[in-house]
């Protein structure tokens, strides 16, 4: 019997951190439920090879370059689609877990057929006591997407609309995928997962957070850099950030509220700048202002063919 749920890591010079989770996952989560697909985007350090040595009983992709997160986790999920998986888990490889996750969200879909995407309550992996992500959500006069971690979202057990999903973790049928489409290439990292929740919940369904399960996140694995007089934060994500959160602003925001928009980032995004310069933190200012000029003037038609 087909097994219903396709587990995808996607892995990027990181093979230890992906090797935890696929522990993981083996230990505590059902077998007879899901397969796992691990998609390697053109990883330089043999991360493949390693990884396929340890566990050579999965599913692997090699995608021979960096697709980024969106491209990456589509060609995964085509796989996922192609095979008839009756749903997809994107799940970030600084993840681990120690209970199954993958069993009730998988009943909490099948049980609520009005619900397209589900996604669990994720704790920081070195504070499992705090909550990194309690469902997020999207404040429509400020134009800000945020997620809420106070203490009192730790003790929620009942199900929750959100606005939309963390790629760190959620499951979501493959029917609507094939119907929405996957995630937004043209995002490359960044707000590729929000872009794709306003879609799904568009024509298929609510999207619920789930804090009856958990998992845990080592949150900015992927974005740091060894310290320099840049800071520890890759300069590149500050342009992937700023033209993304632009683009979907232009897409997804209510217009009532765009001077209010447009004067709150302006504000927030020149003082930014202002303090790149007086840090010299040059590469950051000017892949920052990369950002700005390509969020405000790629065509949409372009970003949405």
């Amino acid at each position: 019997m087909p097994k219903q749920v396709a587990v995808i890591l996607l892995n990027w010079n990181t093979p230890t951190h992906t090797a935890n989770c696929i522990s993981s996952l083996i230990q505590f989560c059902d077998h007879n439920v899901f397969d796992l697909i691990i998609a390697d985007n053109g990883s330089t350090d043999n991360s493949l090879s390693i990884l396929q040595s340890k566990f050579p009983k999965h599913i692997y992709i090699d995608n021979k370059e960096n697709l980024g997160f969106a491209g990456g986790n589509n060609r995964a999920l085509e796989y996922s689609i192609a095979h008839n998986y009756n749903y997809s888990i994107l799940l970030n490889n600084d993840t681990e877990v120690d209970e199954d996750f993958i069993t009730p969200m998988l009943n909490y879909l099948e049980n609520h057929q009005a619900v397209v995407a589900v996604q669990p309550a994720i704790y920081y992996l070195h504070k499992k006591d705090k909550l990194w992500n309690g469902g997020s959500f999207f404040n429509n006069f400020l134009g800000e997407t945020y997620s809420k971690n106070q203490k009192s979202r730790q003790a929620l057990r009942n199900p929750e609309k959100v606005d939309w999903l963390t790629g760190c973790c959620f499951m979501v049928r493959n029917n609507a995928l094939k119907q929405a489409g996957l995630l937004n290439e043209k995002f490359f990292l960044y707000y590729e997962d929000v872009e794709l929740s306003y879609r799904l919940k568009a024509s298929f369904g609510e999207l619920h957070y789930f804090p009856a399960t958990k998992i845990y996140h080592e949150a900015g694995v992927s974005g740091q850099q060894t310290k320099n007089k840049e800071g520890t934060l890759s300069p590149i994500i500050h342009y992937y950030l700023c033209r993304n959160k632009i683009w979907f602003l232009r897409k997804y925001s209510n217009p009532f509220f765009a001077l209010v928009i447009f004067l709150k980032n302006a504000i927030y995004y020149s003082a930014l700048l202002s303090y790149f310069l007086l840090r010299k933190r040059f590469k950051k200012a000017k892949y920052l202002y990369l950002g700005i000029k390509e969020g405000l003037f790629t065509p949409k038609s372009s970003i949405w063919p």
